[in-house]
């Protein structure tokens, strides 16, 4: 946005002076739009849907993915929220990030989908698979070195109690499934149940 004063010059001429002003700070504390001035409480809906989609941001999943792991949730018996949660915690990927192998699930997909791991003895290139109480996970012998050189970079984090790791031999183990008290995201999974119930 464009200011213009004029100022009075030598021998009565005008002298335009042309200001930019930054439209941010023109704007002040205002929303975009015609309406700015208002600011909207979120509906409901927003809410429900702002814990979904940060759910699926942690989780670095699409729609659909998500969409078709909730159905499965809610096709068991119990809390269908805590059985979401714990199926997100199931997949390859996410197992892969919680043994501390990747920096992120992000990551660990990409390390997955080359071959850089084994389940009970046999390579695994599938992202979304859900694992299985017991599943030993390994990093493949010609790509241990890869991994140390992610390990050396990457910032330790606790593994879980619910997997078991052996850094020194690339080797982790699922004991049992994870309860919810133990899955430390922050969101409310109940929203997104709400969500998709509508």
């Amino acid at each position: 946005m464009l200011h213009v004063d004029c100022v009075e010059g030598k021998a009565g001429s005008y002298i335009l002076k042309v200001l930019a002003v930054s439209a941010l700070e023109n704007r002040g504390n205002r929303t975009p739009g015609v309406q700015g001035d208002r600011f909207r409480k979120l509906s409901d809906y927003g809410v429900r849907l702002r814990e979904k989609q940060k759910l699926k941001r942690i989780y670095g999943m699409r729609e659909k993915q998500f969409r078709r792991l909730f159905g499965e949730a809610s096709r068991r018996k119990g809390v269908t929220g805590e059985i979401f949660l714990i199926l997100l915690e199931r997949r390859f990927d996410n197992i892969v990030y919680r043994m501390g192998m990747a920096s992120s699930r992000k990551e660990a997909r990409q390390l997955i989908t080359h071959g850089f791991f084994l389940v009970n003895g046999k390579i695994l290139n599938i992202p979304s698979y859900l694992v299985k109480e017991g599943d030993v996970i390994e990093v493949k012998k010609s790509k241990q070195d890869k991994i140390k050189e992610i390990l050396e970079r990457v910032p330790t984090r606790t593994v879980p109690v619910w997997l078991e790791v052996n850094m020194e031999k690339f080797v982790g183990k699922v004991l049992r499934f994870p309860l919810r008290e133990e899955i430390d995201i922050p969101v409310e999974e109940h929203m997104v149940v709400e969500l998709y119930s509508r």
